[in-house]
């Protein structure tokens, strides 16, 4: 078997999902991986139109969308929820210009904070034409004013940790403003690529998954 970064590209068009970067590796009878995940807007209309009623729907629709997939490449899908857990973190560094920002989110350089890591496909086989990683700076290192740090009404975030209880119980609170449906004020401040924002529909669905995680 064999297959071309083009073909898995070619193969999640229209899908809502995204191909995002690649590179060869030697780990657990891999030899290539490519991340799979989402940018801005694009998710939602696809997961939306073919979302059902059960336990964790994104996860759940991103498996049917992933799988077969997958499958037809000979690859094995893994997901940033399984356990033992994945590296995703390290692997996005790996497969694209992203980078740590003052939230703990990636932050893409044309994305901003939109954007999300699904899955990665692991192959048997050096897939080919993986693109190189492009450099490209951190939008954070000349962003002098960091909105993102002053922008959560109960200070969640200080730049290097991300005091969770505290966002939670403002979430249980119902306080003003109402980040449950409005979404993350911090995320919100971030200047860098707010076209790409998500759309209403999809931040209510992230919050409202978020307050369940945290029995709020």
């Amino acid at each position: 078997m064999s297959a071309s970064y083009q073909q898995v590209v070619d193969a999640f068009a229209g899908t809502g999902l995204a191909v995002r970067g690649g590179f060869e590796m030697r780990e657990g009878g891999a030899r290539s991986l490519v991340l799979i995940g989402n940018f801005g807007t694009e998710m939602w209309p696809a997961f939306s139109a073919a979302r059902l009623s059960e336990p964790d729907p994104l996860d759940a629709w991103t498996r049917r969308v992933t799988d077969p997939l997958a499958a037809r490449f000979s690859a094995r899908a893994v997901y940033p929820n399984d356990r033992p857990y994945h590296p995703f973190q390290q692997w996005a560094l790996r497969a694209e210009s992203v980078h740590p920002s003052p939230l703990g989110i990636l932050i893409h350089p044309q994305h901003g904070l939109w954007h999300a890591y699904r899955a990665a496909l692991l192959f048997p086989f050096v897939v080919g034409g993986l693109p190189a990683r492009r450099e490209a700076a951190s939008p954070c290192d000349s962003c002098a004013a960091k909105p993102c740090l002053s922008a959560c009404p109960v200070g969640a975030f200080d730049g290097s940790s991300y005091n969770v209880a505290a966002c939670a119980g403002h979430l249980r609170g119902g306080g003003d403003p109402d980040c449950a449906s409005l979404g993350c004020r911090a995320r919100n401040a971030c200047p860098v690529a707010p076209d790409k924002r998500y759309p209403p529909e999809l931040i209510a669905f992230h919050m409202a998954a978020f307050v369940k995680s945290r029995g709020a």
